[in-house]
């Protein structure tokens, strides 16, 4: 059963890993009152979406307060409500905050994605309002999981500094190809 959820303001958003350097399973978490939604992605979908998201701070006057770092580890236990697949990014200048939109990976997307499908990157998305249900472009007729949060500039700001914490915490990379280093080597094919 597909998860619709909508926090116009969430009390927390965060992300997080769960493992050993080069077998960490990366996570991001929304909590609002008293709930918590947890979606698996990849390591380079938190860092983009922290990169966005200092793109569009450094236009905006800087966020005040934050909060405390304990506040930004990932809450047990993780119930994986599903794997991130797109994700969007908005600025609502009326009410000065973010609304971050994730949707489910979708395997068939994807396979029509790699096949190189034509998408009308115009097309507007369909709503069922009755069903609840805002199907993307491409969806055909498939629900599948959403997550719309709202966050403030400071929320944003703490969300970017503890990702950027928590990349930074795995493989370095190799200076010569950018590949991460195993703790056992590295093949590098700069070097080769």
């Amino acid at each position: 059963m597909a998860l619709i959820a909508d926090f116009d303001h969430i009390d927390v958003i965060t992300s997080g890993a769960v493992g050993e350097p080069g077998r960490r399973t990366f996570y991001l978490q929304i909590r609002s009152g008293g709930k918590t939604v947890t979606i698996r992605c990849e390591k380079q979908q938190v860092a983009t979406i922290s990169a966005y998201l200092r793109r569009a701070l450094s236009s905006l006057p800087v966020p005040e307060g934050q909060p405390p770092r304990t506040a930004m580890q990932l809450s047990e236990p993780f119930d994986e409500a599903f794997v991130l697949g797109a994700v969007a990014l908005e600025f609502n200048t009326v009410a000065d905050h973010f609304v971050l939109h994730l949707r489910e990976f979708s395997p068939d997307i994807a396979d029509d994605a790699a096949e190189g499908d034509d998408w009308d990157d115009d097309a507007e998305p369909s709503i069922d309002e009755e069903a609840g249900t805002y199907p993307f472009p491409g969806d055909e007729g498939d629900v599948l999981s959403r997550v719309r949060a709202g966050m403030s500039r400071a929320q944003a700001a703490a969300f970017c500094d503890h990702t950027d914490r928590v990349v930074a915490a795995g493989r370095p990379n190799c200076v010569y190809c950018e590949l991460p280093i195993d703790p056992d080597g590295h093949f590098c094919p700069r070097m080769n």
